[in-house]
């Protein structure tokens, strides 16, 4: 037979919105506002085991509750970051499952509009393309179709190869030194590492007009055949070419211009 006492006193604590509960003179449990006018508590009310029970496992997903509001409160987050946060607070699975219950029935959390606008962000103020933007966006637990939507309605393919040729401008200037089919080569591969597909690469590529400017290439090439005719002074003449006219065509440089600075190297000597 459950055991029933009646509250004889409910105490304030110094958090605000917290009471501390007493039956029968004897403190029982603690308990928040929320959970007070949910379950009507007044000095007086018999309680019994069983609605003692269920006051304090309301109590407990009001308190998980507080803990992912004050989460949610500094930006948005995805349903895996809030449940993993409070699974790191030690919550029980059981209250947690409570908890994000709630959050979404008072549309708190929303992967959707989450992966919206952290596309929108993405797009806007970083150089990512669409596969980085996917991978950071399964990191936190988005699903795949939320993801797809996401891109299809906030990066179209346009704002893409608008994006692909802001950073293929600041690769190559970045790379402008080395010879120019090592640009080209650094510049892709740079885009494919940010996130970009092939085809929004080769359109960005495309759009730039990129050219070789024939004195910084002839800059860059004396300033790197230099160090390697230095570095392979020990060889003998013949093998010291051959291995400076290789090192140059591997980094890209063309035929006629590495026999163009041989001759002069050749000469000076």
């Amino acid at each position: 037979m459950s055991v029933t006492k009646k509250v004889t006193k409910i105490v304030a604590q110094k958090r605000a919105g917290r009471y501390n509960i007493y039956l029968d003179e004897q403190y029982a449990f603690p308990i928040s506002e929320s959970v007070m006018i949910k379950f009507r508590v007044f000095k007086g009310m018999e309680v019994d085991e069983q609605l003692q029970a269920a006051m304090i496992a309301a109590d407990d997903v009001s308190k998980a509750y507080t803990r992912a509001l004050d989460y949610l409160s500094h930006q948005l987050r995805t349903e895996k970051e809030v449940h993993d946060k409070l699974r790191d607070e030690e919550i029980d699975e059981t209250v947690i499952d409570a908890t994000m219950q709630q959050l979404r029935e008072l549309r708190l959390l929303n992967d959707q509009q989450y992966a919206d606008a952290f596309v929108r962000t993405a797009k806007r103020t970083s150089d990512k393309g669409p596969r980085v933007i996917r991978q950071n966006l399964r990191q936190k637990g988005v699903g795949e179709q939320l993801i797809d939507d996401a891109l299809a309605g906030q990066f179209s393919p346009e704002e893409q190869v608008d994006n692909a040729g802001e950073l293929a401008r600041k690769l190559a200037k970045r790379y402008h030194r080395q010879a120019f089919k090592t640009m080209q080569q650094k510049v892709r591969q740079g885009m494919m590492t940010k996130g970009f597909d092939n085809d929004t690469i080769t359109a960005a590529i495309a759009s730039l007009e990129l050219q070789p400017d024939e004195d910084e290439q002839w800059a860059a090439l004396v300033t790197q055949g230099q160090k390697l005719w230095q570095r392979n002074r020990k060889y003998a003449f013949r093998e010291r070419t051959m291995r400076t006219k290789r090192s140059l065509f591997q980094k890209g440089f063309m035929m006629d211009d590495i026999n163009r600075f041989i001759d002069e190297q050749v000469a000076d000597e």
